[in-house]
């Protein structure tokens, strides 16, 4: 099989590898898309917690096509997505409902091999049945699911006043959540003007294109989808008094930013943050499946593995009026 394998920090390889055979408890799944996330390219460039060398991937959805004994809850031929983060249900995180900050984590696409191949295995308890839904929308439950924790823990209001940083994909699946959650009003910030502009005509309240114009101390709730530290520090001048401020987007690991502690006790700021999801998947998929959450626009680009590096670069630098970026191992 082919796949795109990370070495080292900064390397890409496309390289042919045996076909995995499933273990007990496991299934082969040939995939059918893979969608590239902000952490792969952290991974890439050595700025997350990846074990190198890896296959990254771990927004996929694909075709089962084969299982390891034991597996009873799917079958061949199954079409399914995959919650990539896999907790041990023994440490005392787990025992304690802490499943995401399980202290044996592993995780399909960044510890262990992920849906940048044309076959990947996945435990059985991580798959969840799609239906028809097509593979490029089913390669969002995993996004959706942490974005779906993600707003468990801002818990906002219906009626709520929502600044949101960034329109990226993840920025435009905050955005439609808060807006099916009940909020009256997510006006966003975004430097991309293709961003901006796509935002704008997909429920976003004001567009503006700096913080500079936007009034501070306006906002029930504010969120971050961009994980660029500065941005996140200037965020807590815009919630009102008593309000709530989520930092969703992924910095770079080991980075720093400046806040002021005495607005943040002036004002009685609640600052949450929010990693990975807790069990959000069936939620995805059920959003997806209704239309509740609609994705199929936010997929700007569909390319081949042998792509993968051109597709981070144009990720990194925004160019080419680029959204999500779906890898077709199998095209």
């Amino acid at each position: 099989m082919k796949s795109i394998r990370i070495p080292q920090p900064n390397q890409v390889e496309l390289v042919d590898l045996p076909e995995p055979e499933p273990r007990p408890g496991e299934v082969l799944i040939r995939v059918g898309a893979s969608g590239i996330c902000g952490t792969d390219i952290h991974i890439l460039r050595g700025e997350y917690m990846g074990g190198y060398p890896v296959i990254p991937g771990h927004e996929f959805a694909g075709e089962v096509v084969a299982v390891g004994a034991g597996v009873t809850r799917v079958r061949v031929g199954y079409r399914v997505a995959v919650e990539p983060n896999i907790a041990c249900e023994r440490c005392e995180e787990c025992l304690n409902n802490r499943e995401n900050f399980c202290q044996n984590w592993s995780a399909v696409g960044v510890s262990l091999p992920g849906g940048m191949s044309e076959l990947v295995i996945a435990p059985e308890q991580q798959v969840f049945g799609i239906g028809d839904l097509a593979y490029e929308q089913a390669a969002f439950v995993e996004p959706l699911s942490c974005v779906l924790h993600g707003l468990e823990q801002l818990a906002p209001r219906a009626g709520d006043k929502v600044l949101l940083a960034g329109a990226g994909p993840i920025g435009m699946l905050l955005l439609r959540g808060l807006r099916m959650l009940g909020a009256a009003q997510v006006d966003v910030v975004e430097r991309n003007p293709s961003r901006l502009a796509f935002a704008a005509r997909n429920q976003a309240g004001a567009a503006f294109a700096d913080l500079d114009v936007v009034q501070m101390d306006s906002y029930d709730a504010v969120v971050d989808a961009t994980g660029v530290p500065a941005v996140m520090s200037r965020l807590l001048d815009y919630p009102r008094p008593g309000g709530k401020v989520l930092w969703f987007g992924v910095p770079p690991n080991g980075s720093q930013l400046t806040l002021d502690p005495f607005k943040v006790f002036h004002k009685g700021l609640t600052i949450q943050g929010s990693f990975t999801s807790r069990r959000n998947s069936y939620q995805a998929v059920n959003l997806l499946r209704c239309g509740g959450i609609r994705v199929d626009d936010l997929v700007s680009h569909r390319l081949p593995l042998s792509e993968f590096e051109r597709a981070c670069h144009l990720i990194e630098t925004g160019s080419d009026d680029v959204r999500k970026v779906m890898i077709v191992p199998n095209a």
